[in-house]
């Protein structure tokens, strides 16, 4: 691998790493990953290593299983033509937004997206991420519906792309283990996205609090051949002609004058339902 020592994070090469914008990123058709976890699970699932930055401390112990798996899945070329930049905590911590966090980060080719119509060909049970923005949220809810059995995420426009640092970071990787597509902004307007899951053979079911609400464990819905769950935008949840068109509406029981959860704990509590 060609190593390449950085003394000061202002250095042109850090750019990628340091100041790029997630949508700068986006547009280059890259991403940036950081922690070992997560580019391994990225690396794994195809994803082509352009660059790597390391702390000078973690070469050896957390790098080395990343540079082993890019000989192992890519090639042993690819790894001795890689840029590693190799750098001094005190010169990665300056890094805005990345100083709670020690160790990697790998800038990655992003692979060609998934049609929502072919995404939704083959899928039983989908959630959908209706203009959810934390990258937290939305990076909480990947890792509950790959581990809790849903076959896929489909994601509005407005939604915060899955491949952010943040998102790929909270979801421990698993957005490059689960099927995910990303509608245009056409197709997310409310009875539009609505029209095309029924098109496709999915009863849709609002997560939402109404008088009609059935709770998250009923049969009716899980006899469904094919479900998708509505996840609404934190703070305001799903627009109200959205709730109104959906196939059904469900709740979770509240306790103490409660009156809802955080989007990604109830993603998990109703995928957990559903794939009883």
């Amino acid at each position: 691998m060609d190593l390449i020592r950085i003394n000061d994070i202002n250095a042109q090469e850090m750019d990628i790493f340091a100041r790029a914008t997630e949508p700068q990123l986006r547009e280059q058709g890259i991403f940036l990953a950081e922690t070992a976890e997560v580019i391994l699970r990225a690396l794994e699932a195809g994803y082509e290593p352009k660059q790597m930055l390391v702390e000078t401390e973690r070469l050896e112990a957390e790098a080395r299983p990343v540079f082993d798996a890019i000989e192992k899945l890519f090639g042993k070329e690819i790894l001795e033509s890689l840029p590693v930049y190799v750098a001094d905590r005190e010169v990665v911590v300056e890094m805005t937004g990345h100083h709670l966090v020690r160790g990697l980060w790998m800038i990655l080719g992003r692979k060609p997206e998934t049609s929502v119509g072919e995404f939704l060909a083959d899928k039983k049970r989908i959630a959908v991420l209706t203009d959810v923005v934390n990258p937290a949220n939305v990076g909480a809810i990947f890792r509950s519906a790959a581990a809790l059995g849903m076959d896929g995420v489909l994601l509005t426009h407005a939604t915060v792309d899955p491949l952010t640092r943040r998102t790929a970071r909270v979801s421990m990787g698993t957005v490059f283990q689960i099927p995910w597509a990303q509608a245009s902004l056409e197709d997310s307007e409310g009875m539009n996205l609505l029209k095309l899951l029924g098109s496709c053979g999915y009863k849709t079911v609002a997560m939402a609090l109404t008088e009609d609400s059935v709770g998250v464990d009923n049969e009716e819905i899980r006899s469904n051949a094919k479900v998708a769950v509505l996840l609404g935008t934190e703070g305001t949840g799903l627009p109200k002609d959205v709730i109104a068109g959906c196939d059904y509406r469900v709740m979770i029981p509240m306790q103490r004058g409660v009156d809802s959860l955080n989007v990604a704990a109830a993603s998990a509590i109703c995928f957990w339902e559903l794939m009883k």
